[in-house]
């Protein structure tokens, strides 16, 4: 139990052995916390709990720390798992403790444990008295799922946000000004990235909304990773950023492929796109950590994809990507296609269609090549980039 401000304690658990998350959905290279928090006021107050693994250690340090007995109000600002997974275990010692969550979480706490706890919902603005501090509740719908809110304590000027501003992020230590820089906003722009991007919109309008409330915040304490102390509002600054269009005026390309003629083409495209003076990242996508890539065509203003044609259709890499990308519904990004093939050669129009349908601007036609490219065939995927190339600057201009 480490005290992180006045009377407020960090009782989670740092992971370090996790390498995948959501199932297989998301790759945590450096591993992951989960952030439960303790007020000790004249009230005591327990704020999320721990991944259902950890729930037998994380409950009995707490009965040794205070005494389960003395916890007079559990907050639950997210049901998944990873933040509610100990609660059956703990409720099964108190199980007439008041649980404070959202209407949405109180349903889907039901549904996750099929119990009927002593809920008490809440809305934005609701609080709790504590004693010398209060809590007071705002309601994050799809930030990210519907039941999420978030905890400001008032007094102590934290606010425990839960899924927004974290990081899958394992460190030795708890602080934003304790670890590596380039580390610390890898891990929350490759969680931004992968996890909030469908909800930009909402993004900023919750922020805006916070904002307007116009309470001092000394300290964000997310429910993944690092705790944001120093210019903790920097966090929020870069969300705002991320939310509005976000791009680094590069160019992804990803590619897969049979025998390597794709993998030429990208090398081509990429040495046009550098022609004009615009940045490109070549990965093959057979190969790669599909989340460190999805990163990578947040990061982009343009994204070029490219597969073999195999069954008159795409690789099964290429096709995955492809709907990932589908789901995070990009905006504002330019697209285009290619791809090799032997005889039939549908991989360039299929995937064109899918990053259409994707919401991607597709301004140039597919090139694709038969069998292995010729150096005549190669300097034509040269030029197609180059022309992608003098579209997005002019694009960019407007």
């Amino acid at each position: 139990m480490l005290e992180i401000k006045n009377k407020i304690f960090w009782v989670g658990v740092k992971d370090w052995e996790i390498k995948r998350f959501h199932g297989e959905e998301y790759s945590t290279h450096r591993g992951s916390t989960y952030n439960s928090y303790l007020i000790k006021d004249k009230k005591i107050a327990l704020v999320d709990t721990v991944w259902t693994p950890f729930h037998e250690g994380f409950v009995e340090q707490l009965d040794h720390e205070i005494g389960l007995n003395n916890i007079d109000l559990i907050v639950i600002n997210h049901t998944e798992q990873d933040h509610a997974g100990s609660l059956l275990y703990l409720m099964e010692k108190i199980p007439d403790t008041p649980i404070y969550c959202t209407k949405n979480g109180a349903a889907m706490i039901k549904g996750h444990f099929h119990k009927d706890w002593n809920f008490n919902v809440v809305k934005t603005g609701d609080s709790v008295e504590l004693g010398d501090y209060k809590l007071v509740f705002v309601e994050m719908p799809m930030l990210h799922w519907p039941d999420s809110m978030a905890t400001y304590v008032a007094g102590a000027n934290v606010l425990l946000s839960n899924d927004a501003f974290g990081q899958h992020y394992a460190s030795p230590y708890l602080y934003n000004d304790q670890v590596d820089q380039g580390e610390l906003f890898q891990e929350a722009l490759k969680y931004y990235a992968n996890i909030l991007t469908p909800f930009s919109d909402l993004v900023k309008k919750k922020i805006k909304e916070i904002k307007e409330l116009n309470v001092p915040i000394d300290m964000i304490a997310p429910s993944h990773g690092i705790i944001w102390r120093d210019n903790p509002l920097q966090i929020v600054e870069k969300y705002e950023l991320w939310a509005s269009g976000y791009h680094e005026g590069t160019v992804t390309i990803l590619y897969d492929t049979m025998w390597g003629a794709t993998r030429k083409m990208a090398l081509s495209i990429a040495r046009g796109l550098e022609n004009k003076g615009i940045g490109a990242k070549v990965f093959n996508i057979g190969r790669i950590d599909k989340n460190d890539v999805i990163t990578e065509v947040f990061k982009a203003k343009g994204l070029i994809v490219g597969s073999s044609t195999i069954n008159n259709g795409i690789l099964s890499a290429t096709a995955s990507i492809l709907e990932i990308i589908k789901g995070l519904r990009f905006k504002d990004k330019l697209g285009s296609a290619f791809g090799s093939y032997g005889w039939s050669g549908e991989s360039p129009k299929i995937i064109d269609q899918r990053l259409a349908d994707a919401g991607f601007d597709m301004i140039m036609e597919p090139i694709k090549m038969k069998y292995d490219p010729t150096p005549e065939n190669l300097k034509e995927c040269e030029v197609f980039g180059e022309q992608f190339a003098l579209k997005m600057k002019e694009l960019m201009k407007a």
